[in-house]
């Protein structure tokens, strides 16, 4: 489930980046998607819906909150920028992991063997303005 909602996070993602208006185009395109694939798209999570999450290891303690998605320029794997420590909001800093190392069980994202501690001491990450 997990790999299926990477793969339309990262569709979506690369899409939205590398769209630019076509003004005028010498060779029709022909773009389709199977009918029994937009079903399963539909049944995946929008973007809209993980950015907010909370983020709990296995012992079901919260460890962070998702504060957005990253793709890669090259499209690879997208990434998850996390919210951790702090209290409130306050004194908290964000690190950047996989997203394919969040689990989504239901609705509840599940980071195996991540501690609060252990996402502190990652490098802080820092959003280009």
């Amino acid at each position: 489930m997990a790999r299926s909602i990477l793969l339309l996070v990262g569709a979506a993602l690369i899409s939205a980046a590398w769209c630019d208006p076509v003004l005028s185009q010498a060779i029709e395109q022909s773009i389709s998607v199977p009918g029994d694939k937009q079903q399963s798209f539909a049944a995946g999570y929008r973007t809209s819906q993980l950015v907010g999450c909370d983020v709990y290891n296995e012992d079901n303690i919260e460890i962070g909150r998702i504060d957005d998605l990253i793709v890669t320029r090259d499209g690879n794997v997208p990434y998850a920028v996390l919210s951790v420590g702090g209290f409130l909001g306050l004194d908290s800093k964000y690190v950047i992991v996989p997203f394919t190392s969040i689990d989504i069980e239901d609705t509840r994202m599940i980071f195996r063997g991540a501690t609060k501690a252990v996402l502190e001491k990652l490098p802080a990450f820092h959003y280009r303005t």
